[in-house]
């Protein structure tokens, strides 16, 4: 869960660089403003489509490292 709560940082920081205001945010990347300070809070449990709606209009990216492993 710790990946989350980082992702959510980021949002929240690159945000504020950029200087958007969270209504805009919202607005632009087709998210509603409460899931979205639910996410920059790390409150709640954001959809992936949410969460990549939001990257996408920041330019931000995401990997996924694989813990999966076979016996």
């Amino acid at each position: 869960m710790k990946e989350l709560e980082q992702i959510c940082e980021d949002i929240r920081k690159r945000r504020k660089s950029l200087g958007i205001i969270q209504t805009d945010l919202a607005e632009i990347s087709g998210v509603s403003l409460r899931s979205l300070k639910e996410i920059e809070t790390g409150k709640g449990n954001p959809t992936l489509s949410n969460l990549l709606k939001i990257l996408n209009t920041l330019g931000l990216k995401i990997t996924l490292t694989s813990r999966i492993k076979n016996d």
